[in-house]
């Protein structure tokens, strides 16, 4: 894929996990990259850090540290470096955590969004992709999720916030004729990948000696289905998206597609692949302790992603197996925490 490498591209929440790799694979293409992160502790402020130490060496990467909430930032940042790309991934993340701390979602996800949008229009760019959920199916029966499903029942905060970007995208798009396109995501793992996600998390514990709840009721006959989508794939899929936004009729040049795995595998088995992919990392058979609970509020029994409309917009569907990836995240854990 040939890019243009006088093109600005900005890209919010840089020192997350999606962010990094984005600005990664354009720093290594030459790119100009300008990103922003206000470095919340919601996680390990460290694996942030560690992340953002991997692309200053690079030239062409300028780092702001703030906050998308605060508008009067956002609209600088477009009037000092007038990018011609966003990629809005700058989100308070999490389907639990947003049960118990509410106002920090409305703040990042909604009151940040309406930033960035206000920004676009008055600065108009080649195209703003953004980041949604598969959390906007909330518990759709009917898998797998098509991009034409109903989406109006979300069953968390967090996944009402990720619809209210949708909304909020179509109108900007339709009234300022923004290129926008919108991605829901389904489930992104891998190497310097979030601590809250649940693999992650396993592996945490079971080095801390802790045992590891399954929050699946010990159910394994009607166990949880996951789409684990690999961090690489992820970002072809939005690097592909970028550069050839496939907009709609009607005058309204919005999209949204599913960006997954189209393979949705059980909780259980993930779980029993992390362990195996510890071991050949370690070298000693690793088996978690296992607690099994009720299954939480807002968690859904099942995603699944239809991944064809994406598949015929840029040609891609992802191809990394959970056994490639976990043995990646797997030696990257016990390179990045035992042998440092």
């Amino acid at each position: 894929m040939t890019l243009d490498k006088n093109k600005i591209y900005f890209i919010t929440g840089v020192a997350g996990f999606i962010g990094y790799y984005l600005s990664k694979k354009l720093l290594e293409q030459d790119c100009r990259v300008v990103g922003i992160d206000n470095i919340n502790d919601y996680y390990d402020v460290d694996l942030k850090f560690a992340r953002l130490e991997n692309l200053t060496p690079y030239e062409n990467f300028t780092f702001i540290k703030g906050d998308i909430s605060n508008k009067e930032t956002v609209l600088q940042i477009f009037d000092e470096f007038k990018p011609n790309f966003v990629i809005n991934l700058a989100a308070q993340a999490g389907v639990r955590y947003s049960i118990e701390n509410p106002d920090v979602y409305i703040q990042s996800n909604v009151v940040g969004f309406y930033n960035i949008l206000e920004a676009c229009r008055h600065n108009p760019v080649e195209h703003l992709v953004y980041a949604s959920s598969s959390s906007v199916y909330g518990a759709n029966k009917k898998v797998p999720f098509e991009e034409s499903d109903n989406v109006d029942n979300p069953v968390s905060l967090y996944a009402s916030t990720k619809k209210s970007n949708e909304l909020m995208a179509y109108t900007y798009s339709h009234l300022y004729k923004i290129p926008i396109t919108g991605l829901r995501f389904f489930t992104v793992y891998g190497p310097m990948g979030r601590p809250d996600m649940a693999y992650f998390n396993f592996t945490e514990k079971y080095f801390n000696g802790e045992s590891i709840s399954i929050f699946n009721n010990g159910d394994f006959k009607n166990d949880l289905y996951r789409d684990f989508t690999y961090i690489d794939d992820i970002i072809e899929g939005i690097e592909r998206i970028l550069h050839n936004p496939s907009f709609d009729t009607n005058n309204v040049s919005h999209k949204v597609f599913n960006i997954g795995n189209n393979n949705p595998e059980k909780l259980m088995f993930f779980i029993e692949t992390l362990e195996k992919c510890l071991s050949n990392a370690t070298g000693r058979k690793v088996i978690f302790e296992k607690i099994y609970e009720p299954i939480k509020p807002g968690d859904v029994p099942a995603t699944y992603a239809s991944t064809e409309m994406l598949e015929s917009a840029v040609g891609f569907k992802p191809k990394t197996t959970i056994e490639q990836g976990l043995q990646k995240f797997a030696d990257w854990y016990i390179e990045y925490y035992f042998k440092k």
